[in-house]
């Protein structure tokens, strides 16, 4: 029940400043390309540029292949599933990490629910992120690898990575004002992490003595997930992911409440 309540104040909070947070979104898109001459036309660029180069050199000119998939971008296509979705979630979570410290003139200045900062970064990789996916879909489809109705799957998928992002980059972003040493071990962690995940590598050639780490890893199912709706349009095994729902509402319930606890220092701290 506090978490129920604690999630209907916050959605009032957030629709009550709509405008506050839309006005955040705009102004992150425009510090990204202030100055440059096609502006946001690199937001369409860089990605598939990025697309082009995993699908293309991965698959056909260094000949990469998956064992048990007969296409040859096959490997390019697991490749690009893992990483663009990887992407997005190491995106929020590393940005949330300074949300506080970048805004700290604004924090200090303005009364406003600190609440819209997360949420507007959210949106703003959002954004970003369907940008990224749209592309990758048109090219599935004009080179004959259509999921289908699967590619639906990829929503709840996402809500699920990316409500647990959240609520970790939260829980480190109110932590990472005290101690800002944290920033820097996030960043590192991260690497370990993306490593620890089969995002270029399919979890089958690993040894058996190494499956358990590839199993206690929260984004191994999640990842396995996108790449077999991409390559055999195969539909999630939802079962899997009870516990990342109950440990992103847990998550999200302590972030809050620890920040709750530290916001009044926090100002001093900034």
């Amino acid at each position: 029940m506090p978490l129920l309540n604690l999630m209907s104040i916050r959605s009032l909070t957030v629709w009550r400043y709509r405008s506050l947070i839309l006005n955040m979104v705009e102004r992150d898109f425009r510090s990204k390309y202030l100055g440059s001459l096609l502006g946001c036309m690199w937001s369409v660029i860089k990605p598939a540029a990025m697309i082009f180069i995993y699908t293309v050199i991965f698959s056909k000119i260094m000949r990469n292949k998956l064992p048990d998939v007969d296409d040859v971008m096959g490997y390019g296509i697991f490749l690009c599933s893992g990483l663009l979705t990887w992407n997005f979630f190491s995106e929020l979570l590393e940005r949330c990490l300074n949300i506080f410290p970048e805004n700290a003139n604004l924090i200090k200045k303005v009364n406003f629910p600190r609440i819209t900062l997360p949420v507007g970064l959210f949106i703003s990789t959002t954004i970003n992120f369907s940008i990224i996916f749209l592309i990758f879909l048109i090219f599935l489809i004009t080179s004959g690898r259509n999921p289908g109705w699967t590619i639906i799957g990829f929503i709840p998928l996402l809500l699920i990575q990316q409500s647990f992002s959240l609520a970790l980059g939260m829980l480190l972003a109110t932590l990472n004002v005290f101690f800002r040493d944290i920033g820097h071990l996030v960043t590192i962690i991260l690497q370990f992490w993306f490593w620890g995940t089969p995002i270029v590598y399919p979890r089958s050639i690993l040894p058996d003595k190494f499956q358990f780490i590839i199993e206690a890893n929260p984004m191994t199912n999640l990842i396995t997930s996108y790449q077999q709706i991409v390559l055999k349009g195969d539909w999630p095994q939802w079962y899997q992911f009870r516990y990342h729902i109950v440990g992103a509402l847990m998550l999200l319930y302590i972030s809050y409440n620890g920040y709750r606890k530290l916001a009044p220092e926090m100002v001093d701290e900034l």
